[in-house]
């Protein structure tokens, strides 16, 4: 009787609806309907595809196969896809129109159609195919003894085309593993522009058969070959997302100038004038634009780069030439008279359209931040907007000036995921705000936006903790409807991407382990783990103290870099603590309390570690702080002790401190908010 009631449980469980807040789907579709019903997943299963793809369908397909395998423990009996109408049979048919062009204002729409019996892609294009069969393994549901997709009916599209993701591999070199399986994680995410950082300050990342000096002199060994190069945006292609790189100039020129200091700005060029950059922030470098020879230079680096990278756009950077070497170079200021330049503005725009023909000739136009808009600029170029409140401008103000002056535009302020902010402000940050007043003709050159990975603090052991999953959140406001702003829902389905990025090589979650156990000494990390998951790291740039801190050679393999941008207990205890002071009751008080006890062993704790473990010592302070002001609040919770007002303040004050081991207490807000009970 006993296996009878749970073999009828089980039914009843599989064939119970779906509710919507049930699905943890990222982006988030366009339009979803969830009707009656389930599809059980058997080892039978299997997946066919008609109509005219490109090839790369056939391996995303069986990527999908051996996604869901693993997941299900299934063992499908399915191997591999070859071919067009291979199981006309099988219970997952795609069908797609043609194949899809990798660039900007492609078709990625889809409609997915499951029921009990079968489950149906329809997309003009593979790419919107591949979005599909990501939904489809978003939507895997399972109960106690099986797996199953609800039933359910979707059509989906982008809101924006461009849905980008910038790492830059020149401060800190990213090896190539590392770039794939971002690739993999972003083509999870349906974003579709990977934007390349290959040159700056500290280093020149490509390997250059004609040039060999960059990456003998500028390279400290760590750069990609072309074959590597080919094989990225091979890799890239097969996932539907665009390889855009990135040779920053005129200024963030050191590497480059260490090599061929001739084109620099300095009065004083030899050889030794520039060097390759340890360290991080705006260095005065910029190349010369009075000397033809500079353009000699460019124009054979572009020879050699450009047929690396099949996209339409070529970024050049521009941004940050202070242009402190100009000012004092007297032959450049002739030139400036000479050419009616009235300023170093005008005068970088003179370089930049040098450039212009240059990469014409290899079929591509001009990307650049924002400093490269100017009205002699091709209106070809696209305009990426980066500054914002903290560089002293409007937030995404260029974006809206770009718009109306007829470029196209990407939006990047806001959505620097270095900074170290917390999700909700990425999400939050719409790359078209309610209140613009744009035309339609306008909101059509705002592109979408890109997460910007810049890597001063990021080396291959933290870059994904620093990447994801709060990219994901930038890709649902990238993909989905500026309705979809539910931080409730976000911090909820956020939780199980996280979990499932796991699955395609992102190294966030396993990694925090390997810096604790350094951290600990390989003693226990609970008491580490439990801290870090109240502590972030320092934001706005602010760990890095004006970039003279870390230098390229520092460690990034301490607590702040286990510690992410979104302390998990934090959320949770100001959940509890808003709880609490909505309803006094013994349920919210224990889930306030539960916390204190946490924190106050979790000190004692780190006491006993830090007998063996130097690493721990810096982050002492901050524990005991927090155990002390989670000693007194039981005392006032639980014993209705009053705490003398300057004490709590001290002890707030203390929480609040930033100068323990380059990470502040989450808490402290949630905390603060007990001093009202006075």
């Amino acid at each position: 009787m006993k296996y009878i009631f749970f073999l009828l449980l089980s039914v009843f469980i599989s064939n119970a609806q779906t509710k919507k807040e049930q699905l943890d789907l990222m982006p988030w579709p366009k339009n979803i309907e969830l009707t009656a019903g389930n599809f059980a997943i058997s080892k039978n299963f299997k997946v066919n595809i008609t109509g005219n793809p490109n090839a790369r369908l056939f391996l995303a397909a069986t990527r999908f196969l051996r996604r869901l395998d693993g997941r299900t423990g299934m063992f499908f009996e399915q191997a591999f896809l070859t071919k067009v109408n291979e199981v006309p049979e099988a219970q997952l048919q795609i069908n797609c129109i043609r194949s899809g062009i990798i660039g900007i204002n492609e078709n990625e729409s889809y409609e997915l159609s499951i029921d009990s019996t079968k489950i149906v892609i329809n997309a003009e294009t593979d790419l919107g195919a591949m979005h599909g069969l990501e939904t489809i393994l978003q939507l895997l549901q399972n109960d106690s003894n099986s797996f199953y997709f609800p039933s359910v009916n979707i059509e989906d599209s982008p809101r924006f085309t461009w849905r980008g993701l910038m790492i830059d591999a020149a401060r800190h070199f990213q090896p190539v593993d590392v770039i794939m399986r971002n690739l993999d994680a972003m083509a999870a995410m349906k974003m579709n522009v990977f934007h390349w950082h290959l040159a700056d300050d500290q280093g020149w990342r490509i390997e250059m058969k004609n040039l060999p000096k960059l990456i003998e002199l500028a390279s400290d060994g760590n750069y990609y070959t072309q074959e590597e190069i080919k094989g990225v945006v091979k890799y890239a292609a097969n996932r539907g997302i665009l390889v855009i790189p990135e040779i920053d100039i005129p200024g963030h020129a050191s590497a480059l100038l260490s090599v061929y200091p001739e084109i620099g700005s300095k009065i004083d060029n030899g050889v030794g004038s520039y060097s390759v950059q340890r360290g991080s922030g705006i260095f005065n470098a910029t190349l010369d634009p009075s000397n033809p020879e500079t353009y000699k230079l460019i124009s054979a680096i572009f020879d050699e780069v450009c047929p690396l990278f099949p996209s339409d756009y070529f970024h050049i950077g521009g941004d940050e030439n202070n242009g402190k070497e100009w000012n004092v170079n007297p032959k450049i200021q002739e030139f400036k008279k000479t050419h009616n330049l009235a300023n170093n503005h005008d005068l970088q725009t003179y370089f930049n359209m040098q450039l212009v023909p240059m990469l014409k000739r290899h079929g591509k136009n001009v990307m650049g931040w924002e400093e490269i808009m100017t009205k002699d600029m091709s209106k070809d170029a696209i305009i990426q907007a980066w500054r914002g409140t903290n560089e002293g401008e409007a937030s995404g103000g260029s974006l809206i000036t770009a718009a109306k002056n007829g470029y196209k535009t990407v939006l990047s302020n806001g959505f620097y995921i270095d900074l170290m902010l917390g999700v909700e402000q990425h999400y939050t940050n719409d790359p078209i705000p309610k209140n613009s007043k744009l035309t339609t003709e306008e909101k059509a050159r705002i592109l979408g936006g890109e997460a910007e990975m810049w890597s001063e603090l990021v080396t291959p052991l933290n870059i994904d903790s620093r990447i994801w999953p709060r990219t994901a959140a930038i890709a649902e406001r990238l993909w989905s409807s500026g309705e979809i702003t539910d931080l409730n829902s976000l911090h909820k389905r956020l939780k199980t991407v996280s979990f499932r990025l796991e699955e395609l090589g992102i190294t966030h979650i396993r990694n925090k382990e390997v810096i604790l156990r350094n951290i600990s000494n390989n003693q226990s990390t609970v008491p580490i783990n439990d801290l870090s998951n109240v502590c972030e790291p320092l934001k706005n740039y602010s760990r890095n103290g004006g970039g003279k801190k870390y230098r390229m050679h520092s460690p990034l393999s301490l607590f702040a870099d286990a510690c992410t941008a979104d302390a998990s207990d934090a959320y949770d205890f100001d959940k509890a603590v808003i709880a609490y002071f909505d309803h006094h009751s013994k349920v919210n008080q224990v889930a306030v309390t539960d916390f204190f006890r946490k924190w106050i062993d979790m000190y004692k704790s780190l006491i006993n570690l830090s007998s063996n473990a130097p690493l721990v010592q810096p982050i002492l302070p901050l524990s005991k702080s927090l155990s002390e002001i989670s000693e007194q609040l039981l005392l006032m919770i639980e014993s209705k002790k009053l705490i003398e007002p300057a004490l709590l303040n001290d002890l707030l004050e203390k929480c609040n401190s930033k100068k323990n081991a380059d990470v502040e207490l989450a808490v402290y807000n949630s905390l603060k908010k007990f001093s009202k009970m006075h």
